[in-house]
């Protein structure tokens, strides 16, 4: 979260999140919904159905942030917002 608030975002956490979203951000006008993996763990399909869903029902983009270790985040976008929409 500390990285999308440097970047200008209002983020906030799912505490204990079991959810297809773990993270909500937004900026300007954007949505960002975010599930998080660590390690070798990674997104069930029924996870990723679910986030899907969420992106299209709040027009946000959902991705899947995979942290590696060492610092490296790899991100997967799951849904793109249609832009102009609402």
């Amino acid at each position: 979260m500390n990285s999308l608030r440097e970047n200008g975002w209002m983020a906030s956490r799912s505490a204990a999140s079991h959810g297809a979203v773990d993270v909500f951000a937004a900026k300007d006008g954007k949505v960002l919904l975010i599930q998080v993996k660590s390690g070798r763990a990674r997104a069930t399909k029924e996870e990723l159905e679910e986030l899907v869903k969420w992106g299209k029902s709040s027009n946000a983009d959902a991705e899947v942030w995979h942290y590696k270790g060492r610092g490296k985040v790899v991100k997967r976008r799951v849904h793109a917002a249609k832009r102009g929409a609402g």
